[in-house]
């Protein structure tokens, strides 16, 4: 029987990292160097408007100020991107997040494109070669590091990441790469995805498909990680089938409890190395018209 990976535990030590680390920066440099978040919702789905609450609260305990700008499903792509223009602008604004999925008749890709790079807070937009000081992309970096907490090296192993998406999937891959793992991607084009996952060491799956991977696809003793987030009846499910797959991993994140909390965790820590390298940025600046 599998032993859990537990997201919610991990994320609470993340958070009060987070905290220590947004009054460390209030001390040095005052309170307008405090970590701040903007929020922006489109829409009114449900699940949405609780995933903007909870990142909310989570910025609430970690010391990190949150703005939510709610607009309307009717809203055009014109004037979020004004909007998101005027907060790329805006000096008081440190980090931008906008949830997702937004209406059909916005493009998600002129949207996350349009947040400036010194904002984004999702880590959209990080470098393929990031490194600690980097803003990485939520997911994948709340990945290695409930890996690094249970005791995974990766360095040497196969990694099997089932999944491409620019948010997840590619990001993934980049940052098991970064930590010396063989890495093979799975996605929609592959024949035989389980002749690949029953060879894993590890297997990071988001397919959003409730259940795709079953016992019978994962190798004894592997290390699942679920990203998934699916809906049934209201209840939330990943991609793994839980049951029969904690039988054969030695380690399983669960759906909830697992990765969710984490991203949301990756979130904090983000907007706080926004906050540090604003202040950096601030400072060179500083002492570059002290010397003029």
């Amino acid at each position: 029987m599998a032993a859990l990976i537990d997201g919610k535990a991990i994320a609470a030590k993340v958070k009060a990292e987070v905290a220590e680390g947004a009054e460390a920066l209030v001390r040095e440099f005052g309170e307008e160097a405090r970590p701040n978040m903007t929020l922006i919702e489109v829409g009114h789905d449900p699940v949405s408007q609780k995933l903007v609450g909870m990142k909310a609260k989570d910025c609430e305990a970690a010391g990190v100020i949150p703005t939510v700008i709610s607009l309307s499903a009717a809203t055009s792509e014109t004037k979020l991107l004004r909007l998101i223009d005027r907060l790329n602008r805006d000096d008081d604004v440190k980090a931008i997040l906008c949830q997702l999925p937004l209406p059909e008749h916005i493009s998600t890709k002129k949207v996350l494109a349009a947040i400036a790079p010194e904002k984004d807070v999702d880590g959209f937009s990080a470098r393929i070669d990031c490194d600690d000081y980097d803003v990485a992309a939520c997911t994948p970096a709340a990945v290695m590091r409930m890996l690094r907490e249970n005791g995974v090296d990766v360095a040497g192993r196969h990694c099997v990441v089932v999944g491409r998406s620019n948010i997840v999937g590619k990001p993934m891959a980049i940052q098991l790469l970064l930590n010396d793992a063989t890495v093979t991607v799975c996605h929609s084009r592959t024949e035989d995805v389980a002749a690949y996952t029953r060879m894993a060491d590890v297997l990071i799956v988001e397919v959003g498909r409730a259940g795709y991977i079953t016992a019978d696809m994962i190798k004894e003793g592997a290390v699942v990680i679920d990203v998934g987030m699916n809906y049934i009846d209201g209840r939330p499910t990943g991609d793994v089938d839980f049951a029969g797959a904690s039988q054969k991993a030695s380690l399983i994140t669960p759906v909830p409890g697992g990765v969710g909390p984490m991203t949301r965790a990756y979130l904090l820590v983000n907007a706080l190395k926004l906050a540090e390298r604003r202040v950096g940025k601030e400072t060179d600046a500083e002492r570059k018209a002290d010397h003029e």
